[in-house]
């Protein structure tokens, strides 16, 4: 790494202040041994599954107006923009000293954290009640409310603090490896997809209740005591897979590399997260918009899947009758299925990377998420001129096809939970930024376009009548553009060559597109 520009006239560093150099190479971690760490995923991965499956209906079931619902969803954005970078920044910095290491502390920690959430969202309703909420059926509930969006909050706090460290983790087990850097995220999504079709699988099972009794209160309806018990069943699996990866691999010390010339050894937080930006490269800019594009084509999505299957397909209300909730249950399944593409995906994606270009699987499957989510836009319009018949139910076919683009869905929501994170640790790593704090700017990526979408697909499909399409509408722009900047912007490069990407000289040719071998 070149040492930092110090001629008068204040010269512009070509490397940060604060750089992170990794230990000398060592024996190679297992790939099993990578397998287990990464398997926290699934204990994480079951709680958000059922927070897509169950939570949109529950909060208006709380009495959150469907125009309001995705504000309720602002809290992870939020909460990300903070927690993960600054987690991250910390944890780049925590003594290796400590019994668990730099990362592990902040997945235990996480992980508690997300226990204490899920039981608090879980009881919200008997919380509310106890606090002074109205017996009378029908009646607003706002301690009840009060009492889910705190523990909606720290659910993704939790969420953020654990998922973050544990890429990291990952990132520094694989050290400058880029192929076993692809397979350890490849492992992370696999993990994210057995957690998924656990989580909607049990969010599309309505009789938890009778498994556990006790969930059914007063205050707390058939509906509530199954999102309830299936909480219960999250801190379970949450707790076991934790135990795991904690206990799998043992980390390696790194030194911490402060800038002689740096006025302040102790750099505030915010200015270093944010002074980085000036140290990237093209190629990390290019992943990081590929990267918001992506998501605002998925968040509509995470939104509002089995709310969209609930209102446009089954045309049920969520305050009348069990249409609505026959048709969350749906959606669940089909969630369901869309995992078990997500994880046969995630086996055959390093595969995929290695032949064809990672920028160009990204590409071609966020262009198929346009497509699918345009067949959304249609497959509501022709449910909304179909007729239902006597039972009220939707047509088979307008079931079958939805649940189709549900299942498709699974393969790019696999390269999204894998690719963007390997290329920006390969691209960041020869900055000497530490993956943690790689982890924390790619997740600005993120949520700067959840927090749009969340400040804007409420209003905006009310709008246009209540319904979701709109909101799908933007999705499928979303990702059209962002394949096609991930095709054109991402340039696929031979395996030869890419082996040699990261030599001194090959760094310098970063930005004339022959940088590292995830493209």
């Amino acid at each position: 790494m070149p040492p930092a520009a110090t001629a008068a006239g204040g010269a512009r560093r070509t490397r940060p202040p604060t750089s992170i150099t990794p230990p000398p190479p060592g024996p190679k971690v297992p790939l099993r041994r990578l397998l287990r760490a990464a398997s926290v995923a699934c204990g994480i991965q079951f709680g958000w599954a059922l927070q897509l499956s169950l939570l949109t209906p529950y909060v208006q079931e709380l009495g959150i107006p469907h125009a309001f619902a995705s504000l309720v969803w602002l809290c992870g954005p939020l909460s990300g923009l903070i927690v993960q970078p600054l987690v991250g920044h910390v944890s780049d910095r925590l003594s290796i000293h400590s019994p668990l290491g730099r990362r592990r502390p902040f997945i235990a920690g996480g992980a508690a954290v997300i226990a204490v959430a899920v039981l608090t969202v879980g009881f919200s309703a008997d919380l509310g009640r106890l606090l002074g909420d109205s017996e009378k059926p029908g009646a607003a509930r706002p301690r009840a409310v009060v009492v889910y969006l705190i523990g909606f909050w720290l659910l993704d706090v939790g969420n953020n603090a654990t998922q973050g460290p544990c890429r990291a983790l990952l990132a520094d087990l694989t050290g400058k490896d880029h192929r076993r850097t692809r397979i350890a995220n490849a492992y992370f999504s696999l993990f994210m997809a057995l957690g998924n079709i656990l989580g909607f699988a049990t969010g599309s099972y309505s009789g938890w209740y009778t498994v556990f009794p006790f969930t059914i209160t007063s205050a707390c309806s058939i509906n509530c005591a199954n999102l309830k018990a299936a909480f219960l069943l999250d801190v379970i699996i949450l707790a076991v897979t934790t135990f795991i990866s904690v206990t799998s691999v043992q980390e390696s010390a790194y030194i911490t590399v402060e800038d002689s010339n740096s006025h302040d050894t102790q750099e505030a937080f915010l200015w270093e997260l944010f002074g980085s930006f000036r140290y990237f490269t093209l190629p990390v800019w290019m992943v990081l918009i590929v990267t918001a594009l992506t998501w605002i084509g998925w968040f509509p999505f995470i939104l509002f899947d089995t709310d969209w299957f609930g209102r446009e397909i089954y045309h049920g209300d969520p305050d009348k009758g069990l249409v609505y909730h026959n048709g969350v249950g749906m959606g669940s399944f089909g969630l369901m299925l869309n995992s078990v593409v997500l994880g046969f995906t995630s086996v055959v994606l390093e595969r995929l990377c290695r032949k064809w270009g990672a920028g160009l699987v990204w590409g071609v499957s966020n262009i198929i998420m346009c497509f699918c989510f345009s067949a959304m836009l249609v497959i509501a319009y022709l449910a909304g001129n179909a007729n239902y018949g006597p039972n009220g139910l939707p047509p088979d076919g307008i079931v079958i096809a939805s649940l189709v683009v549900f299942t498709i869905l699974g393969a790019p929501l696999a390269v999204t939970y894998s690719i963007p994170y390997a290329m920006v640790s390969s691209r960041i790593e020869p900055l000497g930024l530490g993956q943690g704090l790689a982890m924390g700017i790619l997740n600005l990526a993120i949520v700067i376009p959840q927090v749009i979408v969340s400040l804007g697909s409420g209003p905006l499909d009310q709008l246009f009548g209540g319904g979701n399409s709109p909101s799908f509408a933007v999705a499928a722009i979303a990702s059209f553009f962002s394949g096609l900047v991930a095709i054109l912007g991402l340039p696929r490069s031979s395996q030869t060559r890419t082996s040699r990407s990261f030599s001194p000289r090959a760094r310098t040719q970063g930005r004339h597109g022959h940088h590292g071998p995830h493209r």
